[in-house]
């Protein structure tokens, strides 16, 4: 189901600003860097987005809007130089309705009668680079990238060395010419060239380039300083159009490319001049049942108007003209045989199943890995190593499996592992939720780096100087592995590592050794413990006040997690639910539920954890909650603070409210007792007056706290 339409100005103004930001930085990546990272389909996607909303509110269309864009300005060593003649971008259809639609289009604005004949042309869309090279007096004399539409890149040295482009044109051409075109490598092409730079690159110390689609090899290809290493490449080309001319060899699209082919340029052998849309639609699907077969990459099909005179009168609106669009092609399939299934185990535990496959080519991309999401996909496609699948490439970076064409339901699903591949924990997954987790916590490397970065972090232990940068340096070289292992760090070993000086090693000692007694609830938040955040942990240290007490505690619900045992036709999720509110209430506090307290069972019933907290309390000692409130009209009550405070920081307020006997909430729901809000204030503000809850201003809450000093 499309997302629905923005309801009001404001917020179709936010999302078209949202729009033409990110339409801007894909154009720059694929018009000029030649590093695309999102797929064409969902390219289309935003640019459909954005003209759907600017339908919407046409009063809000900005003077960026990808609408009246085109590619990216051109930047970089080359030369930039302006079009005589604009090259303009298409408008998309994607299925056959739409391009009914656009010739629907085109015979109301002609004022045509509906079975008024109107000849198109039809073509593949080639996916390479476009190029406009112009002739005078019948000589090559510049070549340019599309660019941004207005300014192109001078690529006139570079496309001389392309075999397909002639360097003189026939004495009855026009004195001036601009044929225009695209620049492409062939498939087979692409993947010699890929095989040369490896081939070149062995023996040597330097990393082999290697090219990840034909498009990237063509226009990295085409945009070189130096125009030898071009010539070296096998750069092609098909021409589709012209810009400027003296005149024209035809009164029609197709007389026009019929004179550049027989001048000696390469035109599209699938094109179809001056057929019906019934014509032009058989095209598309002739075109697109041969599309893996072709030498090329393609992507869709262009229809245009095939009377020069129609063309002229239609003209352009925005970015596109009136008489052409391109039928795109839906995301390109292709078959495999899926050779095994991995489990990767993500920074924050999480494990994902990716299929190893058979090499295969889709939409140009050579692809081994696909993304299978988690075991209920796995069960759902019903995929086993050895199987024949089917995969797309609809947007995602590892293309995904869409079909099983082994399918057997007899021998159930693909066995998805009970223990997490790194450090052999139990992989775990609560109710309600589709992910397997790594239980491993504190000691799985998987996780490492993000488990000690969240340990030393502002919230927890809030060790000054151990960023993630330094994280990352110190476990990547072995110096750390668990959070025991940050105490244990000497001032002599930093000093032997690149960039550290006498003053830098010694305050990072000094501010580690600050940290060697913190307080309860910042010490079990560094443990990281799923479900145990600042406002939770800070709830079991008011509750337990001591390690000793917390871990006594922890002590009874392993106990009786031992006695409970399922009752007589009672599933396994009914009895981890009722296992889950039996551990709460031993835990007995107020706000953590059933969840909270599987979580903590789970994180202390593995061996690994309990080690690696042993260890780390042979560092540090956790001090005793000391927490003095004072009686307020807020004591007991659950506040929430939102937009900006503009006299204190919103850890300050939370200190106060705290001081006062008060929960402080990041969300509002029907247990929150009072909103304080600032300027700024939004969703949060909303909910709290759908619920009743009282809502009060900064000046009020500072009239509370002074009020109970």
């Amino acid at each position: 189901m499309p997302t629905p339409l923005p309801e009001t100005e404001d917020a179709a103004t936010a999302e078209l600003a949202a729009l033409a930001a990110a339409i801007a930085h894909h154009n720059q990546l694929y018009h000029t860097d030649d590093a695309p990272e999102i797929s064409d389909a969902d390219y289309d996607a935003l640019v459909r987005r954005n003209a759907a909303i600017e339908a919407a509110f046409p009063q809000l269309i900005r003077a960026d809007s990808p609408s009246v864009q085109v590619g990216a300005a051109p930047a970089g060593h080359l030369a930039k130089v302006a079009h005589a003649r604009p090259m303009f971008s298409l408008d998309n259809a994607f299925n056959a309705e739409e391009v009914a639609d656009f010739l629907g289009r085109v015979r109301r604005y002609l004022k045509l009668a509906d079975d008024d004949a109107v000849a198109l042309t039809a073509e593949p869309k080639i996916d390479g680079l476009s190029c406009s090279i112009r002739y005078e007096n019948r000589r090559l004399v510049r070549a340019l990238t599309r660019g941004d539409g207005q300014i192109g890149e001078d690529v006139t040295a570079n496309v001389r060395t392309i075999a397909d482009i002639p360097p003189t044109l026939p004495d009855d051409a026009p004195d001036v010419f601009e044929v225009r075109g695209e620049v492409y490598m062939a498939k087979d092409d692409f993947a010699a060239l890929n095989a040369r730079l490896l081939a070149e690159a062995e023996g040597t110390s330097r990393e082999a380039r290697q090219f990840a689609n034909p498009r990237n090899a063509a226009a990295g290809s085409l945009r070189q300083k130096d125009a030898a290493v071009t010539r070296e490449r096998p750069l092609r080309f098909f021409a589709w159009g012209w810009g400027e001319t003296s005149d024209l060899p035809g009164d029609t699209q197709s007389a026009v490319i019929a004179a550049i082919r027989a001048w000696g340029f390469p035109v599209a052998e699938a094109f179809r001049p001056g057929g019906t849309l019934e014509d032009a639609l058989a095209t598309y699907a002739r075109i697109e049942a041969e599309r893996a077969d072709l030498r090329f990459d393609i992507d869709g099909v262009v229809y245009k108007v095939d009377r020069l005179d129609w063309q002229q009168r239609l003209g352009f609106v925005g970015r596109a003209p009136r008489w052409a669009i391109a039928h795109k092609f839906p995301a390109q399939q292709a078959q495999t045989t899926l050779e095994r299934i991995d489990i990767q185990v993500g920074r924050t535990g999480k494990l994902t199943p990716v299929a190893r496959l058979t090499p295969v080519t889709v939409g140009g991309v050579v692809v081994t890995n696909a993304t299978l999401h988690n075991a209920d996909e796995i069960a759902r496609l019903n995929v086993w190593p050895g199987d024949r699948v089917v995969l797309q490439r609809a947007g995602d970076v590892i293309p995904q499996i869409v079909d099983n064409l082994s399918r057997d339901e007899s021998r159930g699903a693909w066995p998805f592992p009970a223990q997490c591949p790194e450090c052999h924990s139990a992989a775990e997954r609560e109710p309600g939720e589709v992910d397997f987790r790594c239980s491993g916590g504190l000691i799985c490397p998987a996780q490492r780096v993000e488990r000690l970065r969240h340990f030393a972090s502002r919230h927890a232990l809030d060790i000054e100087g151990l960023g993630i940068t330094n994280v990352e340096s110190f476990v990547r070289d072995g110096l750390i592995h668990t959070p025991a292992d940050i105490y244990r760090l000497t001032k002599e070993a930093l000093l032997a590592r690149e960039r550290w000086a006498e003053i830098s090693a010694q305050n990072l000692i000094d501010a580690i050794d600050a940290k060697r007694a913190p307080p309860l609830d910042r010490f079990l938040f560094a443990l990281g413990i799923r479900h145990v955040g600042e406002i939770t942990a800070r709830d079991l240290a008011r509750r337990y006040r001591t390690w000793a007490a917390f871990q006594d505690m922890i002590a009874r619900m392993a106990a009786r997690r031992v006695d409970l045992k399922p009752a007589l036709g009672e599933s396994d999720e009914k009895f981890l639910a009722r296992t889950a509110r039996e551990l709460a209430a031993i835990v007995e506090t107020p706000g953590i539920g059933p969840e909270v307290a599987l979580a903590l069972a789970d994180f202390f019933a593995e061996e690994h954890n309990t080690q690696a907290v042993a260890d780390l309390l042979g560092q540090v000692t956790p001090a005793e909650l000391v927490h003095e409130t004072r009686e307020s009209p807020v004591t007991g009550k659950t506040i929430v603070f939102t937009g900006t405070l503009e006299t204190m920081s919103r850890d300050e307020a939370k200190a106060q409210a705290e001081a006062l006997g008060a929960r402080v909430s990041g969300s509002v729901s029907a247990k929150t007792d009072l909103v304080v809000a600032g300027p700024g204030a939004g969703s949060k503000l909303k909910k709290a007056g759908d619920l009743g809850i009282e809502v009060i201003d900064e000046a009020a809450w500072a009239a509370i706290v002074a009020a109970s000093t």
